[in-house]
């Protein structure tokens, strides 16, 4: 399927005055992911975030409207000694789909590793997410073949 072109959008840093485009987009990616609506909540999860400085956001605007968004988190490898990013949320509205918005987005994530000098980014997605899947794939990203994902929860 061929992808539109949009010759208005911009990617960018996101800063506190993007919080409210944010806060509607990181409402509508928990609920993808089964989540109830908290706009309230999700507009303070993300204002501590950029505040303390625990995360870094690149948020995409398609004429003045937000159109997608994608988080990173700062880990290290101990192994090489090295910073990675953890590109924990990539999420684009569906109306702004089809656009290369998350191409984008992910091209601005893997300009910013290199620029903070990074290893890399990781990242993990549903096995069923194939078009996630394909945008990876086509980005540049590798899956890992030789490590197992666990998780403990508290």
């Amino acid at each position: 399927m061929r992808q539109r072109e949009h010759t208005d959008m911009e990617i960018r840093k996101a800063k506190l005055n993007d919080l409210q485009h944010l806060t509607v987009l990181f409402d509508g990616y928990r609920q993808w992911y089964g989540q109830e609506a908290a706009l309230e909540a999700a507009g303070q999860f993300l204002e501590e975030r950029l505040l303390n400085g625990e995360s870094v956001i690149f948020i995409a605007y398609v004429e003045g409207v937000g159109a997608g968004f994608t988080q990173l988190y700062p880990l290290f490898s101990s192994v090489s000694m090295e910073r990675l990013w953890l590109l924990n949320d990539l999420y684009v509205d569906k109306k702004f789909r089809r656009m290369g918005i998350g191409e984008g987005l992910l091209k601005a994530a893997q300009a910013f590793a290199q620029e903070t000098r990074a290893k890399g980014l990781t990242l993990e997605t549903q096995v069923s997410n194939l078009s996630a899947q394909r945008l990876y794939d086509s980005t540049g990203f590798k899956k890992e073949e030789d490590f197992y994902h666990y998780f403990w929860k508290a």
